[in-house]
């Protein structure tokens, strides 16, 4: 069977896939970040069969925490979530999902040379996205205390502005005694 490959493939001994394109087929399940069978093997230059056949021929390099095989409710998620897996629906098998370490073991079980590299490229993408998430969760942190210090400001200044109203205020019309002689004053 012949595959016909996207224009992101110069060539198979120089493929050459932006991290963009990668992290675009990275979703989380389970909690864990990870990357469908499918997806794994157009990036490693193989089909889906090859690729399951040689995971399956090698089922104990994968523990569960490498890869993990999506239930129909997860697999029609993701088919919802992800445009460019809508021929997954009407499969009858339920795909596999690698994480991080085992899109590495896979590679290892290809045993080819683009597999091997395209790995390296894999991992920078997981280890980006990974750098990326710290960075966010920090960022929420700040924000968050930034939220809160500008809240206790707000109820600050909301006092300063009652009390200038209250001393800018005009106050009632004083009632003054008038000076001089008044005819019926006492």
């Amino acid at each position: 069977m012949k595959r016909v490959w996207g224009s992101f493939f110069l060539a198979m001994s120089e493929a050459i896939v932006p991290l963009e394109r990668i992290h675009s087929l990275i979703v989380v399940l389970r909690g864990q970040r990870v990357i469908l069978d499918r997806d794994l093997a157009d990036l490693y230059g193989v089909t889906t069969k090859r690729l399951n056949e040689q995971v399956k021929r090698n089922r104990r390099k994968f523990p569960e925490d490498f890869m993990l095989q999506l239930t129909g409710e997860e697999k029609d998620k993701v088919v919802a979530n992800c445009d460019h897996l809508r021929n997954l629906r009407f499969s009858p098998v339920s795909p596999y999902a690698f994480t991080e370490h085992g899109t590495v073991q896979a590679a290892n079980v290809l045993n080819s040379d683009a597999a091997c590299d395209m790995s390296v490229q894999v991992v920078r993408a997981f280890v980006a996205l990974r750098h990326m998430m710290i960075n966010h969760k920090a960022l929420s942190v700040k924000l968050a205390e930034l939220d809160a210090r500008i809240g206790m400001h707000d109820e600050q200044i909301g006092e300063i502005v009652k009390t200038i109203r209250q001393l800018a205020a005009p106050e009632g019309p004083r009632h003054r005694r008038k000076i001089g002689f008044h005819p019926g004053n006492r």
